[in-house]
C-alpha cells in the first residue's frame, strides 16, 4: 500500500477544475499536515466544495497535481475508500431506513470496524434510533452524516459545512468529536462558514475566494500579516496635533467629539506614543479599544479588496 509522504496527507499543487467554461478553482497550491484539523473558508462559490470534491474522489481536476495520504484520487479511490470518512453537504440516505437501520448498513460496507450502539450515543441518536431518516430534522441527519464518516476512525476525514443546522449542544458534541479523532493522530479537513468554528478547531486554515487561496497558515500567521489597530474617542473637536504614528490614522468629527482609528503593524510602539500624547496634551481619551486584525476582519477584508479591484 502507497504511503504519503512523511508529515503530510495532503498534497496540492497547481489545482484547477471547471464546470463547462466556469473555472471554480483556479491554481490552488495546499498542503495538509497528518494529525491537525484544516479548515477551508470562505463564501460560496469560492471553491471550497469543489476543492474537497477533488480530494474525495467525486470530481475531476482540470489541472495540476493530488495526492491523498500519498495516493492519486482520481485514480486510487478504491483504496482511499477504506481510509477516508467522508461528510458531504447532502447526505445520501435511504429514507425508509431507520438510524439504528442505517448505522447497520454501514458497518455491513465499511471494512472499518466500530459499534453502531457507541455512535447513537455519541451523537446523541441512541433516542432516535427507531426513527426513519424520512422524519428526522436537518440537525439530526447532519449529526448522523457526522457519524458514519468518522466510523472507524479514518486516518482522514473529510467534512464539508459539519455543523450547519446544529444547535448549540449538538455543535460543541461535533467539535468534541472532531477534537478526538485528531487526538488519536487522525487528519480533520473541513470547510464551515462559521468564524468562531475555524477558531475553535483549526490548527491551520486556508481562505478561499474565487477559485484561489488568500491567505494560509495557522490562525497566528494568519492575523499577524494584517495590521491591528485601536480607537479612541475625544471629547469634543480635537485641537491638538495629533502626534506621528507609523500606523495610518482616520479621523471623524462630530459636534461632541472626535473619533480617532489607528491601522498599525506595530500596535505596541503606536498605542504607547498615542497615549503618551494624550497624557501630555491632558486629554481624557473615551471608549479606547486595541486590539490585533480579527478573523472576522480578514475574512471580510479578502472580499472588500476584491471589490475594490473590480471598481
Amino acid at each position: 500500500m502507497t504511503q504519503a509522504p512523511t508529515g503530510s496527507v495532503v498534497e496540492i499543487r497547481g489545482l484547477r477544475c471547471h464546470y463547462g467554461a466556469y473555472e471554480a478553482v483556479r491554481g490552488v497550491d495546499l498542503q495538509v499536515r497528518r494529525g491537525e484539523v484544516f479548515a477551508l473558508l470562505g463564501t460560496n462559490g469560492a471553491g471550497k466544495t469543489t476543492t474537497l470534491e477533488v480530494l474525495s474522489g467525486f470530481h475531476a481536476r482540470t489541472g495540476g497535481t493530488v495526492s491523498v495520504l500519498g495516493v492519486d484520487p482520481a485514480s486510487g479511490m478504491p483504496e482511499l475508500r477504506a481510509r477516508m470518512g467522508i461528510m458531504q453537504q447532502e447526505g445520501g440516505f435511504i429514507a425508509e431506513l431507520s438510524v439504528a437501520e442505517t448505522l447497520r448498513l454501514w458497518q455491513r460496507l465499511t471494512s472499518r470496524p466500530d459499534d453502531p450502539e457507541r455512535l447513537l450515543a455519541r451523537f446523541d441518536l441512541a433516542e432516535r434510533a427507531a426513527v426513519r431518516v424520512a422524519k428526522l430534522s436537518g440537525g439530526e441527519r447532519r449529526r448522523l452524516d457526522l457519524a458514519l464518516a468518522v466510523w472507524g476512525s479514518p486516518e482522514l476525514v473529510i467534512l464539508d459545512e459539519p455543523t450547519t443546522g446544529l444547535d448549540p449542544e449538538s455543535r460543541r458534541r461535533s467539535w468534541d468529536a472532531i477534537g478526538e479523532l485528531t487526538e488519536a493522530g487522525r487528519t480533520v479537513i473541513l470547510t464551515t462558514h462559521y468564524l468562531d468554528e475555524a477558531e475553535a478547531l483549526a490548527d491551520r486554515l486556508a481562505i478561499m475566494h474565487r477559485g484561489r487561496i488568500a491567505a494560509t497558515g495557522t490562525l497566528a500567521e494568519v492575523i499577524a500579516a494584517r495590521p491591528a489597530g485601536f480607537s479612541a474617542r475625544i471629547p469634543g473637536a480635537a485641537t491638538q496635533e495629533l502626534p506621528e504614528l507609523g500606523g495610518a490614522i482616520t479621523t471623524a468629527v462630530s459636534d461632541d467629539a472626535t473619533v480617532i482609528a489607528v491601522s498599525t503593524e506595530d500596535l505596541q510602539a503606536d498605542l504607547t506614543r498615542f497615549l503618551g500624547w494624550a497624557d501630555s496634551t491632558g486629554i481624557r481619551l473615551e471608549a479606547l479599544r486595541a486590539a490585533p486584525a480579527s478573523l472576522a476582519e480578514i475574512y471580510h477584508s479578502v472580499r472588500a479588496a476584491d471589490a475594490e479591484q473590480e471598481g
